[in-house]
């Protein structure tokens, strides 16, 4: 099992311009790769794979001696991430996708390189890269298990180290033998069937006039000036400060649901989808459902619990007392069922999620 910890670094002036040289020369044979691909099937009808081009690393060493600056593991690794992109543009193919070929990375567009083995160690306040140098790194909580991968990403001008770790299961988790269904919503973030209700606090929402400022500034001036990249700059934090809060968000909701409950259900929504709606986009986008989503699972597969998903159909117009279809529009916030059972829409879908989630279980078995 791997657990990654993401910790701030704080490079100099000098390693600033190490860590943008190394992006800029994986970012140039990340395209080269790509472009190598493409000319050999479209013109040769051959399939170039990817020991093939990791055995030319050698040779282009040689003849582009600037490539000699950057860790050898890290060129291979780019060689990989190219890789993994034609794998996965095959099985999208295969699946029926929209599959989506391999693109170009602009200087904008490629913002990581990783250490997939050595060349780095963490020494007290200090991380080591190999060709970098010993930047500072504010680590602000323990890390457990042993760090397999190092990956540096470029965030907002800002720089991260993600730190990947390898963790042994953990057997002191505390079950409460309680289960749960979530219904997902734009009023309310999520509700669950013991009728708690998690607040939607609409990060979007709330910085939209702030963000609508700093985009008109950053469309009046020049292309390429000064001024439009300290506009854009501006932008950009503005962006990942509500990214943040979001984020922020998201972690304590899964961390109280895993803490509390052995099974949590939720309904598998079809986001992508759903966003067609521009009456409803901006806000399905803002309260961010399948980020939530990733954040309990994984937290409950650390701790030894269960997430499920369920298919939506019917969670909100059925009754979960009885299972009888009860018509509701949008407007409907009360669930009553000739049955006599009443409820809040919500909360009656949340129950109906568990009860689903419990059926599936029990035809699995």
């Amino acid at each position: 099992m791997f657990r990654t910890y993401k910790f701030k670094l704080e490079p100099n002036v000098q390693q600033t311009k190490n860590i943008e040289f190394n992006l800029n020369l994986c970012r140039w044979l990340y395209n080269s790769c790509l472009e190598q691909r493409r000319f050999a099937y479209t013109r040769r009808g051959v399939s170039v794979n990817r020991r093939m081009q990791q055995n030319e690393l050698p040779d282009l060493k040689k003849e582009i001696t600037a490539f000699k600056e950057v860790y050898a593991q890290v060129l291979q690794e780019v060689v990989a991430r190219v890789d993994k992109s034609f794998q996965n543009f095959f099985r999208r193919v295969k699946l029926g996708e929209k599959p989506g070929y391999p693109r170009f990375q602009g200087k904008k567009r490629y913002d990581s390189f990783t250490y997939p083995q050595s060349g780095f160690s963490l020494e007290g306040k200090y991380l080591k890269l190999s060709k970098i140098g010993d930047i500072r790194i504010k680590c602000h909580r323990q890390m457990e298990g042993k760090i397999k991968t190092c990956t540096i990403v470029r965030k907002s001008n800002k720089y991260y180290a993600c730190l990947s770790c390898e963790i042994e299961p953990t057997n002191h988790t505390h079950f409460t033998g309680k289960q749960v269904g979530i219904d997902l919503g734009v009023k309310h973030l999520a509700i669950s069937s013991d009728g708690e209700f998690f607040a939607n606090l609409k990060h979007l929402k709330k910085s939209e006039k702030k963000l609508k400022q700093l985009q008109r500034i950053v469309s009046r001036r020049k292309k390429g000036s000064n001024r439009r990249r300290k506009g854009v700059s501006q932008l950009a934090k503005l962006h990942e400060r509500v990214a943040n809060q979001r984020k922020d968000l998201a972690h304590k909701i899964s961390r109280n649901l895993v803490d509390r409950y052995d099974l949590i259900a939720f309904e598998k929504l079809n986001i992508t989808g759903m966003v067609q709606n521009h009456n409803l986009a901006k806000s399905i986008v803002d309260v961010a459902w399948r980020q939530l989503v990733q954040f309990t699972t994984y937290k409950a597969e650390y701790a030894g619990k269960e997430v499920i998903q369920v298919d939506p159909y019917n969670t909100t117009q059925s009754c979960s007392a009885c299972g009888q279809i009860v018509k509701k529009a949008l407007k409907d916030r009360m669930h009553v069922c000739s049955c006599g059972y009443s409820e809040d829409r919500d909360i009656n879908a949340a129950k109906n999620i568990l009860l689903k989630a419990l059926d599936n279980m029990q035809k699995s078995a």
